[in-house]
C-alpha cells in the first residue's frame, strides 16, 4: 500500500492543523466574509486561504465560501477563524431586516399615515 494517496481526511486534517472548531467568536452559515483592505496577503497562506482573500474582495456569505472552496462547513469555518485572527478578514453578523430599512421609507410611511 505504500505511494496510496493518504485520501481527502488527511488532506483536510493538514488544513486545520486536527482542530474542528474555529478559534474566536462564533459565526454561522450567513455571516459575512469580506478581505480586509489594509492588510497585506503572507507569502505562506495555503492555496485555501488564498481562495478566501480572493473571493471574499466583495462580502461573501460563509455558506457561499464552503461551496466555493469545495470544503465542509466546519473546515472552512476553521480557514475563516485563522484569517480572521491574523487580521486579514472581517466576519460580521447579518443585520436584521429591520435594521435595512432606509430612514426614507419610515418618513414615507408615517407621512402616509399622518395623511389618513
Amino acid at each position: 500500500m505504500t505511494g496510496e494517496d493518504p485520501g481527502p481526511l488527511v488532506r483536510l486534517f493538514g488544513l486545520t492543523g486536527g482542530r474542528a472548531r474555529p478559534q474566536g467568536e462564533a459565526f454561522d452559515l450567513v455571516a459575512i466574509v469580506t478581505t480586509a483592505h489594509d492588510a497585506p496577503e503572507p507569502g505562506d497562506l495555503m492555496p485555501e486561504h488564498r481562495a478566501v482573500l480572493s473571493l471574499c474582495r466583495r462580502p461573501t456569505p460563509v455558506a457561499d465560501v464552503a461551496a466555493h472552496l469545495r470544503l465542509p462547513l466546519n473546515i472552512t469555518r476553521v480557514i475563516l477563524g485563522d484569517l480572521r485572527r491574523d487580521g486579514l478578514i472581517g466576519i460580521e453578523r447579518p443585520r436584521p431586516a429591520a435594521q435595512t430599512i432606509d430612514q426614507r421609507i419610515y418618513r414615507e410611511v408615517l407621512d402616509g399615515l399622518r395623511s389618513l
